[in-house]
């Protein structure tokens, strides 16, 4: 033994960084041991928690140790000595003296940890699902725990040098390997211990049923049934699972065979916290076409997107066979191996499979070993879907009066079933633990449980439904629409039904107490939608409303079940529109409509008051300088020599020049006169005939804006007004800074002008109105041009 010590030393002595995975522990210490778990009788841990107490050194897994607690421990002797070196050598060593004396040990060994001292020395050895337990240098006497309790290993060599700590647990019974955990004859499931320590369920298989004596027969003629029921999956071998997301799941498809595929959406409904099953796809490749037949709650059927009308009687299309009756709608596919039925009900999905002995079943209907997230699918590219709610207890729900409800299903008539009621009853219970029975929810359990029955038993159950207290059979909502943030359910206990909110999609505006999103603000109009089922819940009929027009009534979108209210700059719908500052605000209110005789009413009133407001636009940080700060010309024109002088100013009272360092912003507004000094002003007057701007200096540039046109402002720019054309020898006209687009950062303003003979005032023009005819009398020589020059 002594020999063997000094190979374990000296291995550990010789390995890379193994100073690094050295410790020295002489108090209460947590270790991570993730790069070397340890499963310890059928239950893996990556903790160590190494208690020192006065008699003993203890290693647990499930915390540290106090006497006469739970827990799984190992409990070896106290020494003088209380340092123990822990070394954790992943794929080092293939310790082949263990296995030879734990001939109980089948797998290869991967890893292990020693703890020294000055007394003994012993090392625990990871062999994947199973472990071992190996004194070094001498026997140690040491107690296993598990939960508390004192067990001994199922294997023990060599006066306790080697001991084999593998094993299963189920329901917190410890087996040990080759064990049979349980069988229950009558579902003929069994649960069994192997021989390397890993817990395996067995049961009838896909196409087999259990004859209630343990014994398997083939139940090929009556075929085997997956059912989905709110958010628990039944699959064919009779396990039960439960979905806690959102999202797209594949219930069945099979890899090496015919491309056939049922998927399942869930969503939530009254509860953010439990999904519910939405919808199922089937998706089929290889007969006429690609196929995707969607099956939605009231009955509803796409294929390939396009809506499908269903009557009672069976249609056949696409190598598939579609029916509708007043409990749902089934989809039946004869495939080359097996054939296929798939019955959706709006909440309740049941796929019966006949011939598929063999064939390799996954989804959640198939495969029960595979996981959840292996199943899920991402239909819209986004793992939202998987997002985890909470929600307030129901306190209104007895777990236990549902799971007697739910208990049913081992009672008469249902005894007479062959199927196991268990899953069933699993899958009710804890369903209606966590969501209200509303909607006739245990009663579609119940329903779901019969039907099966009726599909792989001979001995379906009869009139269980005075006794449940259940209704007739039929689908859930039966041809009513609903958008995708609301579901169909039950209004009254009578069975009138209604489109509800969603749970998640209502919750944003339950924390804010509103019925809908903001007003939606625009240039020319102003709308708010208000949300339809938040309407109904509080039992508001959205014809009774109205804007403060009560001509202006909310529009209803038939997809969504938003209801809008709008109005824009030509049909104000009574709104109130005020100014303040820069801003432009708009208020009106929606409201109910008085209805009632009498001046009072017995239901809620609305009055949801809404605003927007309009702000002019910042100004802008482009700034332009006059190139002069006036421009004058001297003009011979016929008897007339004059000068002709062209000013900006910045204020309508033209008191405050634009010089050459003053700074004009875009969209500023520019008052420019044109003075002509020399005229007699009794006798002839200055018309102003048309400003145009352009980029260049020409004023026959190819890019030009007119300001003014045949002596009036261009209809086509709103920020133009004139003042006293053609009244004197002065006049004047304004317009707001621009600059080109896409051009130099210069603008060029260019004006036309003529003298007009004074007579009868007929030189003035008028404009937007009836126009005065006027002469231009005593003219020798052009009109006269000036310009004025900016850049930015």
């Amino acid at each position: 033994m002594l020999c063997l010590l000094l190979l374990f030393l000296s291995a550990a002595m010789l390995l890379p960084g193994a100073a690094d995975q050295l410790a020295v522990f002489a108090s209460n210490t947590e270790v991570d041991i993730s790069s070397c778990p340890i499963t310890y009788f059928g239950q893996k841990y990556e903790q160590l928690y190494l208690n020192f107490t006065s008699d003993n050194f203890v290693l647990c897994f499930t915390g540290f140790y106090e006497p006469q607690g739970r827990g799984d421990c190992l409990v070896a002797p106290q020494t003088d000595n209380t340092q123990f070196y822990l070394q954790s050598v992943p794929d080092y060593v293939e310790l082949q003296n263990i296995v030879q004396n734990l001939p109980s040990i089948k797998n290869t060994g991967e890893c292990y940890m020693f703890f020294m001292n000055s007394a003994y020395t012993f090392l625990l050895v990871n062999f994947g699902s199973q472990s071992a337990f190996m004194n070094v240098d001498q026997p140690v006497f040491t107690d296993f725990l598990v939960d508390g309790n004192k067990v001994f290993p199922p294997s023990v060599a060599n006066q306790q040098a080697y001991a084999d700590l593998s094993g299963c647990r189920s329901s917190g019974v410890l087996f040990r390997p080759g064990d049979v955990v349980s069988s229950d004859p009558i579902t003929c499931r069994t649960l069994t211990c192997s021989q390397s320590a890993v817990l395996q369920k067995t049961s009838c298989g896909p196409t087999e049923r259990c004859q209630g004596n343990g014994v398997c027969s083939s139940a090929s003629s009556l075929g085997s049934v997956c059912t989905v029921t709110g958010p628990a999956v039944v699959d064919f071998q009779g396990q039960q699972n439960s979905v806690k997301d959102r999202c797209w799941y594949s219930l069945l498809r099979i890899p090496s065979g015919p491309d056939f595929q049922v998927l399942a959406h869930f969503q939530e409904r009254r509860r953010k916290d439990v999904s519910f099953l939405d919808g199922v796809t089937l998706r089929l490749n290889g007969f006429t076409s690609a196929v995707d037949i969607q099956l939605k709650q009231g009955g509803r059927v796409l294929l390939n997107g396009s809506p499908l009308t269903l009557s009672g009687s069976v249609q056949t299309g696409h190598g598939v066979n579609l029916s509708k009756d007043q409990t749902g709608v089934t989809v039946q596919a004869s495939l080359s191996d097996f054939s296929a039925s798939v019955f959706f009900d709006g909440s309740t999905a049941q796929i019966h499979l006949k011939g598929s002995y063999g064939l390799p079943l996954q989804g959640l209907c198939g495969n029960a070993s595979r996981s959840l997230s292996e199943e899920r699918l991402s239909e819209d590219g986004s793992t939202s879907c998987e997002a985890q709610y909470t929600d307030a207890t129901d306190t209104t729900t007895s777990c236990t009066k549902m799971a007697e409800r739910c208990s049913l299903l081992k009672e008469a008539p249902f005894s007479s079933c062959g199927v196991d009621p268990e899953p069933y009853m699993a899958a009710c219970t804890d369903t209606l633990c966590r969501y209200p029975d509303l909607d006739g929810l245990s009663c579609r359990f119940l329903e779901a449980y019969a039907r099966a029955c009726s599909l792989q038993s001979s001995a379906a159950p009869e009139d269980w439904r005075s006794k449940a207290q259940c209704s007739p059979p039929g689908a859930v909502c039966q041809d009513r629409t609903c958008s995708d943030h609301e579901f169909c359910g039950e209004k009254t206990a009578g069975g009138e039904t209604r489109c509800f909110c969603r749970a998640i999609f209502a919750s944003k505006y339950r924390q804010t107490n509103s019925l809908g999103d903001p007003p939606v603000c625009r240039q020319s109009s102003t709308s708010l939608s208000l949300v339809g089922c938040l309407l109904e819940d509080k039992g508001i009929d959205y014809s009774d409303l109205q804007l403060k027009d009560p001509t202006c009534r909310g529009q209803m979108d038939q997809q969504t079940h938003m209801v809008t209210f709008s109005f824009n700059s030509t049909d104000l719908c009574g709104t109130e529109v005020t100014t303040h500052n820069s801003q432009t605000i708009y208020k009106n209110t929606i409201m109910t409509q008085n209805l009632s005789s009498g001046g009072i009413t017995r239901q809620d009133q609305v009055y949801i008051g809404f605003s927007c407001v309009e702000t002019q636009p910042d100004i802008q940080t482009v700034a332009f300088r006059i190139k002069d700060s006036s421009v004058v010309q001297f003009i011979s024109s016929g008897l007339w020599n004059y000068s002709l002088t062209m000013k900006a100013y910045t204020d309508a009272h033209r008191t405050k020049a634009v010089a050459s360092n003053t700074k004009v912003r875009l969209n500023q507004k520019i008052w420019v006169e044109l003075d002509a000094n020399g005229l007699n002003e009794s006798l002839v007057a200055l018309v102003m005939d048309s400003c145009w701007a352009t980029d260049k200096e020409s004023a026959n540039a190819s890019r030009k804006h007119y300001l003014i046109k045949n002596g009036c402002p261009n209809p086509e720019d709103q920020t133009v007004s004139m003042e006293a054309n053609g009244k004197g020898t002065s006049n004047s006209f304004s317009f707001n800074m621009f600059q080109f687009i896409g051009s130099s950062a210069e603008v060029y303003l260019h004006c036309k002008l003529q003298l007009c003979i004074k007579q009868e005032n007929t030189c003035v023009k008028t404009c937007g109105g009836t126009r005065r005819r006027r002469s231009v009398r005593s003219q020798s020589g052009a009109a006269a041009f000036i310009s004025m020059a900016w850049t930015a």
